[in-house]
């Protein structure tokens, strides 16, 4: 099936062409630049950028892969979870689309495109486990054929990414955080500093990163008022350390627990260079496989949608005109929304 996915959840307006697992175009307008004056997103100012380049953005997705709207199969669309308005930007987009051209419409939850990144150029197939790891979540899930996504457990307060953008906030560090922290961890010393690891011993698959990114506020504070000189390379590095101990063990204990060998990691902390050590490292010595998309599929993409968009579609799932965005759209809700056919 070649699809055309549009992804416009956060502050990337993206547009893809594919061809069942195989990325034929893709265009993204990146909003970083606009958004780093403020330290984060603006969820306003990311709408009415959305606005701005979606048509342009879709038409040059086209264009790359010099193909005319009768060579598509379907039009797919993340439907949520994210901002609202920019959900709402990418969704009317598509709807139009879909009436205009009469393509079958597919909205994709944005979790379920993560884990479809993992698919694409590879030989990867359910059942497997997902670690997704971004800026909005963090979750275990099983993935079962052709395309069902069980929650094994999430984050029970603020998903990875985003302790990593506060504590990047705390050091005065640049905009996007994430990766300056895993940047400065590189040449940090990961035990200068105790930092928590919530509910490692916790038998099951959740995460807590609230109780983290205090510890991590309240030993900056206190050196500061103690007149001590911060280093943020051991901070980054202690910090890192707390969140990729948990990410790997709770991993590990999944593979155990389901008997599951393979993992795909998924989401924007799937680019973070400790994690991917470190979880590389565990399935070696456990005895399970790992997968991390190329960095480029990390982040949020169109392709990813598209590709979730035509796994469904092979489902007969097909969603009415009168499709809406969800800011908080469940996984569960969503799966149920597509007559469970994914499962």
């Amino acid at each position: 099936m070649r699809i055309l996915g549009i992804e416009t959840s956060c502050d990337e307006t993206a547009a893809a062409i594919v061809d069942g697992r195989r990325v034929v175009s893709q265009r993204i307008a990146s909003q970083m630049q606009v958004h780093a004056r403020f330290g984060g997103v603006v969820p306003e100012v990311a709408s009415r950028r959305h606005v701005e380049t979606v048509t342009r953005v879709v038409a040059g997705a086209l264009a790359d892969a010099g193909a005319a709207w009768g060579d598509l199969d379907g039009i797919a669309v993340t439907c949520g979870p994210g901002l609202l308005g920019a959900l709402l930007v990418g969704v009317s987009a598509a709807k139009g689309l879909a009436l205009v051209t009469g393509l079958p419409l597919v909205g994709v939850h944005h979790i379920a495109g993560h884990v479809a990144a993992a698919f694409i150029d590879t030989a990867i197939t359910p059942p497997c486990l997902a670690l997704v790891v971004s800026g909005g979540h963090t979750e275990l899930l099983r993935v079962d054929p052709p395309f069902c996504l069980t929650k094994l457990g999430g984050t029970k307060d603020d998903a990875a990414g985003e302790a990593y953008d506060k504590v990047a906030r705390m050091l005065g560090l640049p905009y996007p955080g994430g990766p300056e922290v895993d940047r400065l961890a590189q040449s940090g010393d990961p035990a200068a500093y105790a930092f928590p690891r919530a509910l490692m011993e916790d038998e099951g698959f959740d995460f807590s990163y609230s109780g983290l990114k205090s510890a991590v506020h309240n030993e900056i504070a206190k050196q500061r008022q103690r007149g001590e000189e911060v280093n943020p390379a051991d901070v980054c590095a202690s910090f890192q350390q707390a969140v990729v101990d948990v990410l790997v063990e709770k991993t590990a204990r999944a593979v155990i627990r389901t008997g599951l060998r393979t993992v795909v990691v998924a989401g924007g902390v799937a680019a973070n260079q400790g994690l991917r050590r470190a979880l590389t490292a565990r399935a070696a010595a456990d005895g399970f496989a790992v997968h991390f998309p190329p960095l480029a599929l990390c982040t949020d993409n169109a392709a990813m949608i598209a590709v979730a968009g035509g796994l469904l579609l092979e489902l007969g799932v097909r969603h009415p005109l009168s499709l809406n965005a969800e800011a908080n759209l469940s996984l569960a809700a969503w799966q149920q929304a597509c007559g469970q056919r994914s499962g």
